[in-house]
């Protein structure tokens, strides 16, 4: 594995807060109705991503994820006032304004999707694998899911397949707790979700999700596993979600306590407390990120806001290919 150096922590610390400040933004601005529809933030969950892209060979490998998608992207390459400007429904955006929140994509650098269908993800992944294994491109597709997806049966038909034909797979559980708001404990008979890959002989196994390092380690075991042509690796990241499963999660099902108490372990709190500790930064210099964190938070904001919409006509234009179709209004 690539060494965590000096480097790698104050570009963590640097990428994990401006997602969170980013994803803070869009929380305030989604009050405001500026963004629609629904919206799922990753607050606290930053370490998961943070250390699989330290285990990546960016270029080479792809991701796909469920629909708490905003900061994957980002973490890839895609300019953030991009992604940005598509949660505004701007022509702008990475899908032109039409994909929002729960559908950001871009294949050039990878990220192939957000996707809103719970667990639909899983055989897609399986599928960029097996695509990679054929066109033999050395690739590794990282496929996320959550604990509830988990639940889902086409995990277990994909999970037969992909130890069947060894494809280039790593699968991720990111186990926040409760689903959409239903605890892990009370979804299966045992709470230990690594333990759905023994039924298929998969490497499989528990990794401490709010642990950067942690994760960059297991991470990257299973991804050179995957590249030497020995298959697929599920892994249970163990992490927590400060928010509720979206904007309109009352979070009813938990006690402010118990989110206090995992803030004590907040990942960006981590990294910052060992920067410290190794004097990696001084506080000028700690101040300087923030800064910059917050500048380019603004930057973002102020790029969707200056945009325009999409005009009506892209609608119809990226979904119907006959000029003529029937059923398109004449008049938009």
């Amino acid at each position: 594995m690539k060494k965590v150096t000096k480097n790698v922590y104050l570009k963590w610390y640097e990428d994990m807060l401006f997602w969170r400040k980013f994803e803070d933004k869009l929380a305030a601005v989604y009050i405001q109705q500026k963004v629609r529809g629904f919206l799922h933030l990753y607050n606290g969950q930053e370490a998961v991503l943070a250390g699989s892209l330290h285990a990546m060979e960016l270029g080479k490998d792809k991701m796909i994820t469920a629909y708490r998608n905003h900061v994957q992207p980002i973490g890839m390459g895609v300019d953030p006032k991009k992604v940005m400007a598509e949660l505004y429904g701007k022509a702008t955006g990475t899908s032109q304004g039409l994909g929002g929140s729960m559908h950001i994509f871009d294949k050039e650098i990878g990220f192939l999707g957000g996707h809103g269908i719970v667990g639909g993800q899983i055989p897609l992944g399986a599928g960029i694998a097996f695509a990679d294994k054929y066109f033999k491109r050395g690739g590794v597709t990282l496929c996320y899911m959550g604990d509830g997806a988990v639940r889902q049966g086409s995990l277990h038909e994909t999970f037969n397949m992909a130890m069947n034909w060894k494809l280039p797979v790593v699968f991720i559980c990111e186990n926040n707790g409760y689903a959409m708001g239903t605890s892990v404990e009370r979804t299966a008979n045992h709470e230990d979700i690594y333990k759905l890959g023994l039924g298929y002989q998969m490497p499989c196994g528990p990794v401490d999700g709010m642990n950067p390092v942690e994760v960059a380690k297991e991470v990257h075991k299973a991804v050179m596993r995957a590249r030497r042509g020995d298959g697929p690796t599920f892994l249970e990241m163990k992490t927590y979600r400060y928010r509720g499963h979206s904007m309109s999660d009352a979070q009813h099902y938990r006690t402010k306590e118990e989110v206090e108490e995992y803030r004590k372990i907040d990942p960006i709190t981590q990294v910052l407390e060992v920067i410290k500790e190794k004097h990696y930064a001084s506080e000028d210099e700690i101040a300087e990120i923030d800064q910059r964190v917050k500048d380019l938070v603004k930057e973002c904001v102020d790029f969707a806001e200056n945009s325009p919409f999409p005009e009506k006509n892209v609608m119809y234009d990226t979904v119907y290919e006959q000029e003529d179709y029937p059923f398109i209004p004449h008049k938009l």
